[in-house]
């Protein structure tokens, strides 16, 4: 069983994400607590998928969100509108001047490094997109009378508001009616449960979405904590879980949940906060195919896994094949770590230069 992908000439967009969109504030060389300015940045685990297909690899594409109309709302977009997302489908909230009905979410991140890990605190309670409602979006004229080849969403948009998941799925019944392919993203978040049921309830909700899904995106916390598979094939922890482990936690997934096409991992051992080893891992139609990890320095890990994501994507939208979208998603996630912020800012020559295996001496 293969993707079978929508043309171009039927759809208005490539690919449209849903997901909350931050605003990203980032202290640089700091920390968090001692700062006394940051640097300002959007970001979100399912929009950055959008940008980067966007910005890099020239796709069309748009998010579905929701953002209080306010002036941080506001400065959001004026940041997405860099990233050349489709803004259309934003829903703007009224804001009451205090954000009781509704607000913008606000995440600090600091990139760590070397035995210092790095730090993200989010403060995203009440936000416009977690009080979201299917009925909030037409879906039929999205995905219908628009269309769109590629949704994707994942467990971060989910885990924000009792409704969310709700938006997810009619979000994808939508697409499937349609002939969009559907990407979910494991993404687990241990913050973002805690006070929502936790990985019980993290279980539920990413089991029910998952079966409506063409392509899952996970590592080895995503698929124990957020699906309930237990990590199998370790040493001493999930740092050391090995390719073959992957390749018997990756089938059971596939077992479980036989409408999914594509299940994707990327591998990742951290050395240190600024060298990781990077690879990744993909069974597609019933095979596998494995990029080996080898060490990269990183300036700032946040975004990697979604530029890898990407990248992958891309592949697939353009009819190449899971090996070469699985490098693809390799080279485009290593080259977003070397920049500040969630977003990638490599180009698609960059990302082609680093799958051929290019060194990174100077250009000129």
């Amino acid at each position: 069983m293969t993707l079978k992908l929508r043309s171009e000439s039927e759809c208005r967009w490539d690919l449209v994400s849903l997901g909350e969109v931050m605003l990203r504030l980032d202290p640089g060389e700091a920390r968090i607590h001692t700062t006394r300015r940051f640097a300002a940045w959007e970001g979100g685990g399912e929009y950055n998928v959008a940008r980067g297909l966007r910005r890099c690899f020239g796709k069309r594409t748009a998010v579905l969100t929701a953002l209080a109309d306010n002036p941080v709302g506001r400065l959001v977009e004026d940041l997405m509108l860099q990233g050349g997302v489709d803004l259309s489908l934003v829903r703007w909230v009224p804001y009451d001047g205090v954000g009781r009905a509704a607000r913008n979410g606000v995440n600090f991140t600091e990139r760590g490094f070397g035995p210092r890990a790095a730090v993200g605190c989010s403060d995203r309670g009440h936000t416009a997109v977690s009080q979201l409602q299917p009925g909030d979006f037409d879906w039929e004229d999205i995905f219908g009378r628009l269309g769109a080849r590629w949704l994707h969403s994942g467990g971060i948009f989910c885990a924000l508001g009792e409704s969310t998941p709700d938006v997810a799925r009619s979000a994808f019944e939508a697409a499937r009616r349609h002939g969009t392919i559907v990407s979910y993203d494991l993404n687990y978040r241990d913050s973002l449960w805690r006070s929502a049921g936790g990985q019980a309830k993290a279980q539920e909700v990413n089991r029910a979405l998952v079966g409506l899904a063409d392509v899952l995106f996970g590592n080895e916390e995503d698929f124990s904590a957020a699906l309930g598979f237990p990590v199998d094939g370790t040493d001493s922890g999930l740092e050391t879980l090995s390719t073959a482990g992957f390749r018997r936690m990756i089938a059971k997934v596939m077992e479980t949940f036989p409408n999914l096409t594509a299940v994707v991992t990327t591998l990742r051992t951290a050395r240190s906060a600024g060298r990781n080893g990077w690879g990744a891992l993909c069974s597609y139609a019933g095979e596998f195919f494995e990029i080996q990890q080898i060490d990269i320095d990183i300036l700032d890990r946040v975004g990697g896994g979604d530029s890898f994501a990407s990248g992958f994507i891309c592949g697939l939208l353009e009819g190449r094949g899971p090996e070469w979208a699985l490098r693809c998603g390799v080279a485009h996630g290593a080259l977003a770590m070397t920049t500040p912020g969630d977003a990638s800012m490599a180009t698609r020559s960059e990302v082609e230069r680093r799958m051929s295996g290019s060194s990174a001496r100077i250009e000129r």
